[in-house]
Formats: C-alpha cells, structure tokens, sequence
C-alpha cells in the first residue's frame, strides 16, 4: 500500500499496490501495523456496507458528534463515487475546506478519513458498491448531517443527484451547525 497525504490535514489516498498475472492480481487492502506506521488509526470494529441502485445517489454529508466522531476508510468496490470530505475540526487550519476524489472499481483507491470530518459521496455509476471501515460503532443519537450543497462550502459535484434521503435535503447549513454549537 502508497499513502498519499492529501491538502486536508490527516486525510490519505491509499493506494493498492498489486501484484497481477494472467489471473488477474492480489493487493493488501489494509495492513494493521502499515497503517501504524503511517501514524494512523488501524482499529476498524465496524464494517459497513452502502449499496447505491442508481446513479446520481447522494449520502451525505454525515459525521458523528464528539466524543463520538468516526475515523473511516471508504473505499468502492463495484461501480464509480465522487467521494467528498469536509474538516470540521475546531482548530484545523484546513476547517471548512473539502476535498473530492473519485474511488472506483478499477482505481482500487481508499480515502482515509480522520474524526471530526463530514464525509458523503454522489455516485457516478449504477449498482455502486462502497465498503467502509470504522473505527468506532455507530451510535444513531450521535449522527449529523451536513447540507451537500451549502454555499459556504461550494463543492464541485460531479453531476446534481437525482436521489437522495430527506434527511440529507433538510440538513443544515454549516453556518448554523457552528451558531448552535457556539450558543452552547
């Protein structure tokens, strides 16, 4: 595995390194004393699954609140994502700043995503597919959503979805995450 620091603090594109023949290949997906030696978390207790029917499918944006944030390893095993991750840390120098990375596939890449960042994806093809590894359960009182296109943000999707859950068409701005947040 190449890990590649990435312009978000902490986040790495994690990139397979394969070993191919007329088979086909092999490639660790992840490596427990690697991802140590990266500096990284390399816990992941949960495995979760997101299979998406149609293309223009969006998730997000999702993170969970501290004590409770998640650090996650999303990677798409069928099919193609548009995968975006915002930094909500409070003392970041990166805080409020997004990055997109296309995983699919064919690349076989991984998006590293450190606690206290928002993390959804828009897919770019039918029947997509993606596996993430977490690093602490999830717990459903602790979930929050993030507005997919709030203007403060302004993040370049790929396409507009074509289908998304209420939850995420009625998330709030960031704006008033951090006026609720600074009341408390």
């Amino acid at each position: 595995m190449k890990f590649e620091s990435l312009a978000l603090e902490g986040a790495r594109l994690i990139r397979a390194e394969a070993v191919s023949d007329e088979r086909g290949f092999f490639a660790r997906s992840f490596c427990a004393r690697t991802f140590l030696e990266q500096g990284l978390i390399a816990q992941f207790p949960q495995h979760s699954i997101s299979f998406n029917a149609t293309r223009g499918t969006l998730r997000g944006l999702h993170y969970q609140q501290e004590p409770d944030a998640e650090t996650k390893v999303v990677r798409c095993t069928r099919g193609a994502i548009f995968d975006v991750i915002v930094d909500l840390r409070p003392a970041s120098p990166t805080r409020k700043h997004w990055l997109g990375v296309e995983l699919n596939a064919d690349n076989h890449l991984a998006l590293y995503v450190p606690a206290g960042f928002a993390h959804g994806f828009i897919t770019l093809d039918d029947a997509s597919e993606v596996h993430y590894m977490i690093n602490k359960e999830h717990l459903p009182g602790r979930g929050r959503s993030l507005r997919w296109d709030d203007p403060d943000l302004a993040i370049s999707w790929p396409q507009a979805p074509t289908l998304m859950s209420d939850n995420d068409r009625q998330a709030p701005l960031l704006r008033n995450i951090d006026a609720r947040e600074t009341d408390k």
